[in-house]
This record gives C-alpha cells, structure tokens and sequence, in this order.
C-alpha cells in the first residue's frame, strides 16, 4: 500500500471512532505493518465553552498490510498552542 491510502484508511477510522484528524505526524513502514502518526481535537466544545485553548490529542495507529486499523492509542495531550507535549502514562499493574 501507498502511504496517501494509509493515510486515507486511518483518516477515515479516527474519523469514525475518535475524532477528524487534525494532522499527520508520521507514516513509517514497518515491514508487516505501517505505524502513522495523528493528531485530533479533543473535547473541542467543551473547550470552546469555557475559553479555553484547544486540546490535542497524539494517537499512534497501527495498519496490517491489508489496510485495515488494527490497534490505536492515545501517545500524549498538549494544547494546541503549546509545542510541549504531555505524554500519556501507562498504568502499573500490581
């Protein structure tokens, strides 16, 4: 697959499960699966509500070389304003 196909299947995934696709960030061949980088608005109303910058969210999602998404997560928060990015911790298990 052509990253501008990548790109378009995992627009239309985050479209439908999280958010529209702010930017890509990464698109990189892993050799049995693609790893592409986004970034969304998050919770852009109840930003907007009170005033506040917007959230963006850093997701990380994983393509099989059918195109299809097979996993995704959240990578990190910052605000849209701000070139620090917040990543997300993982949860110990005890």
């Amino acid at each position: 697959m052509k990253p501008q196909e990548m790109m378009k299947e995992v627009r239309e995934f985050m479209n439908e499960n999280v958010a529209p696709v702010l930017r890509f960030t990464s698109v990189a061949n892993k050799g049995n699966y693609w790893e592409v980088g986004t970034e969304v608005v998050e919770e852009k109303d109840y930003m907007r509500r009170y005033g506040r910058d917007q959230i963006v969210g850093s997701y990380l999602v994983r393509v099989n070389s059918k195109g299809e998404v097979t996993s995704f997560h959240r990578t990190g928060l910052r605000q849209r304003t701000s070139t620090d990015l917040h990543e997300e911790e993982e949860e110990e298990e005890a």
